[in-house]
């Protein structure tokens, strides 16, 4: 759990500026994100306890949290019309509700220039880091392929980009061979071997970009962190109910959406496990993957189908690299929480990529049994 970064006046400080129905009673951080700052706020409403999450938008990586907020009210809203439309019950639990501040925008920014944002809190459900079984890691690809199929049609204009190149490797690459020549922190030469191993797989890496630009993979409305823990699994049925964390919701590759899943879902040991022997692929959970993301209506291209595989390959690597980037950097971007924790996530990640090559024939064949 995270250890406070605001006190308790302060939340209650900020809970006042949004429409927030009931007494203010407490707060305290809540889940396992690397970016923003959460809380759970409790209230009391006419005797009765209410919940809500509140977050402080980390405006160091979200340049722009205007537009952050911007793509997540359309989406949002658009997700509630759909589920309305089809006589979904219990919508508010299957997308989020963003709460309007009191001068009816989807943000406050407080006098020391933090942006927040509110939702209402989802209750009877959780997050799981680590899948635990076959059927959580099917619900989760399934709530995610709702989840893509519900924004297709969502009507223009284009949503921003509020990471401009967030998936493309290429950039990723880029960034790393800045951050090897500036060797800003001296540890250029402790990370030796995980630089020759990008390096052995750095042709493979503008392979998605290349079929987009020919027109053969099209760009889709996509998540783009579909970490299993953005997926909320109903603690009653285990149903995959509500997908979460949406600041990166925008123009994408499904692919991408895909390969997250693959690179998270599948993996037998935590994201920065230091006993790299326990770190690989489980492909029971890749064909549970498989499973609940075709589940949903079809709306892959078949050059799409061919690429399922790779992209976890393709999206584990890529994870990797922003690891090893931030790592040289200076462990600038993600949160760490003890030293050297940054490179025991990047080798992790190539790790996995390297189960996954050496299991892509039997994953083939799983994808090729889900048509």
């Amino acid at each position: 759990m995270e250890q406070a970064k605001h006190s308790v006046e302060q939340l209650r400080g900020v809970v006042a500026d949004f429409q927030a129905w009931g007494d203010f009673l407490a707060a305290a951080p809540y889940g396992s994100g690397h970016i923003n700052d959460t809380y759970k706020v409790s209230a009391r409403l006419a005797g009765t306890r209410v919940n809500y999450l509140l977050q402080r938008i980390n405006h160091d990586i979200f340049k722009q949290p205007e537009r952050v907020m911007a793509n997540i009210l359309r989406v949002t809203e658009h997700l509630r019309g759909r589920l309305a439309a089809a006589g979904a019950s219990d919508a508010s639990r299957k997308a989020l509700t963003v709460i309007p501040s009191r001068d009816g925008k989807p943000c406050v920014r407080d006098a020391a220039g933090n942006w927040w944002r509110m939702y209402l809190f989802i209750e009877g459900a959780r997050t799981y880091d680590i899948i635990e079984n076959e059927r959580q890691a099917c619900e989760a690809a399934r709530a995610f392929a709702r989840f893509q199929n519900q924004l297709a049609d969502l009507p223009a204009p284009r949503l921003h980009e509020t990471i401009p190149a967030f998936h493309n490797t290429l950039k990723r690459l880029e960034a790393l061979d800045a951050a090897i020549a500036a060797d800003v922190c001296g540890r250029k030469a402790e990370v030796a071997a995980e630089i020759a191993f990008v390096e052995e797989r750095r042709s493979q890496c503008g392979r998605l970009l290349e079929r987009n630009a020919r027109g053969e993979i099209p760009e889709r409305i996509t998540h783009n962190d579909t970490k299993i823990n953005n997926v909320m699994l109903d603690d009653a049925s285990g149903s995959g109910i509500c997908v979460i964390d949406l600041d990166t919701v925008m123009p994408g590759l499904a692919l991408y959406d895909f390969g997250d899943m693959v690179r998270s879902a599948t993996a037998s040991a935590p994201e920065d496990e230091r006993d790299l022997p326990k770190v690989g692929r489980r492909i029971g959970k890749f064909e549970a993957l498989a499973r609940g993301y075709r589940s949903e209506p079809d709306f892959l291209v078949p050059a799409e189908i061919d690429e399922l595989v790779f992209s976890g390959r393709l999206i584990t690597l890529t994870i990797g690299i922003r690891f090893l980037t931030d790592y040289l950097a200076g462990d600038v971007y993600f949160k760490t929480h003890r030293p050297g924790q940054n490179l025991d996530r990047c080798r992790t990640q190539l790790r996995m990529v390297a189960s996954l090559e050496s299991q892509a024939s039997a994953m083939e064949k799983i994808v090729r049994a889900c048509r």
